[in-house]
């Protein structure tokens, strides 16, 4: 029930590159309502099927940087040679308005926002092996040989900082890791600290004289 609500919530995905994490956040935010997503700035060219202001809003390096100067993203990091970032505003304007926001991000990304955000729910999305992330990699046929190498050792790096989140979903099921990260949105809806305290007592104060 919205009217509880005072602020919306931030979830914060991270995963190795290859894991998952994007087709987790792309299917959730379809069916769970009052889902939105926080479109990131990057640097890289876009990937096959991928729409500038839907899956991010593709930027030239100069203006990437102009905005780090501007001081508009609430995090940045240089991945894979790329820049990535997330709008301070774009979150701020959601959150404000009672909407719960998710951000698909990498570990950099999400540690940053960890300092500004301590109510924002961190989770981390890991594939079942090693060899399960590079079949993947190699499956999705949009980088090249070094490219995957590179990627893989990110990924181990990465891997590490599991344990600064509050959640873990294994992706071996993508059906089963997709209820998994439904049931984390849902139970942080239901959390106390989301119950406003004026909403109660409107509505269940001075009972007794009844």
């Amino acid at each position: 029930m919205q009217a509880k609500k005072s602020r919306g919530s931030l979830f914060i995905v991270s995963a190795p590159s290859g894991a998952g994490k994007t087709t987790l956040c792309t299917k959730v935010l379809s069916f769970v309502p009052n889902l939105h997503f926080s479109v990131s700035y990057t640097t890289r060219q876009p990937r096959p099927g991928e729409i500038n202001e839907q899956n991010y809003t593709f930027v030239s390096r100069e203006d990437f940087k102009s905005r780090i100067e501007k001081g508009e993203f609430v995090e940045w990091a240089e991945v894979h040679g790329e820049l990535y970032g997330t709008s301070k505003d774009r979150i701020e304007t959601l959150l404000d308005s009672g909407k719960d926001v998710i951000l698909d991000i990498d570990t950099q990304g999400a540690l940053q926002i960890k300092k500004q955000y301590r109510e924002g729910i961190h989770i981390f999305v890991l594939p079942p092996s090693f060899g399960a992330l590079k079949t993947r990699l190699e499956k999705r046929k949009t980088d090249s040989r070094d490219e995957i190498k590179k990627r893989l050792r990110t990924a181990v790096s990465e891997i590490k900082k599991y344990a600064q989140y509050d959640y873990v979903i294994i992706n071996d099921s993508f059906e089963d890791a997709l209820k998994e990260l439904e049931s984390i949105i849902i139970a942080q809806r239901a959390s106390v600290k989301k119950i406003n305290p004026l909403w109660i007592k409107e509505r269940f104060s001075n009972q007794e004289e009844q």
